[in-house]
């Protein structure tokens, strides 16, 4: 947007500043929805993590090098302190980020994560991917028609293929895939270790195994002041699945926190 290095993001709304940021293979558009909801009361900032969207590629993806570009946008748009919501790998960035700048976050909301290391879920997604032959490609039908060999479920390759853009050249990949296979470890892996006592809400899918019992200890090392709330007959893409709940209780939780600012 302005140097090769900062993120790419989108800004609107007016009042208190929240950050939105997506999970692996996504992009800002992916909590635009909930951004919606809020911008009559709060500043959005949805980004595009590295790797990701229209942010710059790199050969690093860390949560600690996630955190810090973070801390150069928010720099740079001259934001001191925000309230912050991610959803899956978002969430993981946005609990690193508090717990390295406790000064700089008001509040958190993580979507569907605990801040632990997690068995590689997404391997088969990210093989299928790269295995994608691009030449073969002249729509995203064809796309589609390929991925389905690999991923049968409609919905999860119509998010997968927001990510294939056209050029003069044909289709590629806006995601850096290989940056992402090289990393899956540390992207899979825990946040760093801290202490943030700020609010956190974290958000359950009633279906989904991404927040179990056993990660409370993870959790309560790091944070104090942890409210946990689970929205039933959802999967890990709660805030897709039932978006008016989801919007709801995120933004219960951000007026109740910035009431007490």
């Amino acid at each position: 947007m302005t140097a090769t290095t900062l993120l790419n993001y989108e800004r609107f709304g007016s009042g208190a500043p929240v950050v939105l940021i997506h999970g692996l293979f996504g992009d800002l558009d992916n909590l635009k929805r909930l951004g919606r909801e809020l911008e009559n009361d709060f500043e959005l900032i949805a980004i595009d993590v590295r790797n990701h969207g229209d942010s710059f590629h790199s050969d690093t993806m860390s949560y600690e090098a996630m955190a810090a570009d973070l801390a150069k946008l928010l720099d740079d748009l001259n934001i001191e302190r925000t309230h912050i919501v991610g959803h899956s790998m978002g969430g993981k960035v946005a609990m690193e980020f508090a717990l390295r700048h406790p000064e700089r976050v008001i509040s958190l909301v993580a979507a569907d994560v605990a801040p632990v290391a997690y068995d590689p879920k997404h391997r088969h997604i990210l093989d299928a991917l790269e295995q994608l032959d691009l030449t073969q490609v002249k729509n995203r039908k064809d796309a589609d028609k390929l991925l389905q060999k690999a991923i049968d479920t409609h919905g999860i390759r119509q998010f997968l293929l927001k990510n294939l853009k056209h050029t003069e050249n044909g289709y590629e990949w806006r995601l850096n895939l290989p940056a992402l296979d090289d990393h899956y470890a540390a992207i899979s892996g825990a946040v760093c270790e801290g202490q943030f006592d700020g609010p956190i809400l974290f958000v359950k899918g009633g279906d989904s195994d991404y927040l179990k019992p056993e990660h409370e200890s993870a959790i309560r090392d790091r944070f104090t002041q942890v409210d946990v709330k689970i929205i039933e007959g959802t999967s890990h893409w709660l805030h897709a699945e039932k978006p008016r709940i989801f919007n709801r209780l995120v933004r219960e939780f951000l007026e109740q926190q910035s009431r007490a600012e």
